[in-house]
């Protein structure tokens, strides 16, 4: 038996009218929701217009040195791909969705803000000045760990 060309797969079996009403009860109610939806909508779109604009005046704020270390920020991100293979060797394998990936190098990366921010408040408490040293982020990985509990990949328990 032939199969059907793919032109005939995806034609529709019926045409389906373009009003508003179907004879479904459902869609009378959808039609009354869609003002408010709209308008759900367009605080939504304002609120994120605020926003943008707020963050608008605070770069226009910045200094040279600040505006640099700015659009650094934006530009870093972890490898993809790095992410990935990662993943897959945690999970054993299974192959991670595109969507987890980028939500996890989300993740490292506010993670490491993290680490770095703290890493500064030592160097203060130190009164060192200059970069961020390895000792540095190491005090700050310590204090970080005591305040929130973190898992530890090298030392393994065995459950069993």
């Amino acid at each position: 038996m032939a199969a059907p060309p793919d032109e005939a797969v995806f034609k529709k079996p019926f045409d389906v009218p373009a009003g508003p009403s179907t004879g479904n009860p459902d869609d009378a109610e959808s039609s009354l929701d869609k003002p408010m939806k709209e308008k759900a909508k367009e605080n939504l779109s304002e609120e994120q217009e605020v926003e943008r604009r707020k963050l608008q005046l605070l770069v226009s704020a910045f200094s040279e040195e600040q505006l640099n270390r700015y659009e650094m920020y934006r530009r870093a991100s972890f490898p993809k791909a790095a992410i990935k293979r990662l993943m897959q060797t945690i999970t054993g394998g299974t192959s991670v969705p595109p969507n987890v990936v980028i939500a996890m190098a989300g993740i490292a990366k506010v993670f490491i803000g993290e680490i770095a921010e703290e890493a500064l408040d030592v160097m203060e408490e130190w009164s060192d000045h200059g970069p961020i040293q390895p000792k540095h982020m190491r005090e700050a990985s310590r204090r970080l760990k005591r305040k929130t509990p973190m898992t530890n990949s090298r030392h393994r328990s065995s459950r069993f």
